[in-house]
């Protein structure tokens, strides 16, 4: 997936972030790598263009993402942190053989997953998502 300078600005500003060479160099990697890439990616990818950018930079700001809602994480079963930056509602194939991640996206999944859990009706807590992750292997 790739973005226009002026497309990674705008989310910058949309999300409240200030505009920085730092910044737009990690938000155009995040959207560049498929697959959902570790930091250390990132960083590969950051470093091809800025290898002045020093990795606690590059940490500091996936976290700051991360906090803000610009993209999420994702944990997979061997502990790495993956950061996804798709906001539409989606769920995770994940190979515990390979350690890749396709995304999948199902409303009917989606429509099934709301109704069980209001019908469950979980007393003192209050679901704002829902995100399975399918661990498995593929063919």
């Amino acid at each position: 997936m790739t973005f226009r300078y002026d497309d990674i600005k705008q989310k910058l500003t949309n999300y409240g972030l200030k505009i920085t060479l730092q910044r737009v160099a990690v938000l155009e990697a995040v959207f560049r790598l498929d697959g959902h890439p570790t930091a250390d990616k990132i960083m590969e990818e950051v470093h091809k263009k800025h290898p002045g950018i020093a990795t606690g930079t590059i940490y500091h700001i996936l976290e700051t993402f991360s906090d803000k809602g610009l993209i999420k994480k994702v944990k997979t079963d061997n502990y790495a942190m993956r950061y996804d930056p798709i906001h539409i509602r989606h769920h995770h194939l994940y190979s515990d053989e390979s350690d890749r991640i396709e995304d999948y996206f199902d409303e009917e999944l989606d429509r099934v997953l709301e109704e069980y859990f209001v019908k469950k009706q979980i007393g003192n807590f209050e679901i704002r998502d829902i995100k399975l992750q399918l661990i498995g292997k593929f063919k």
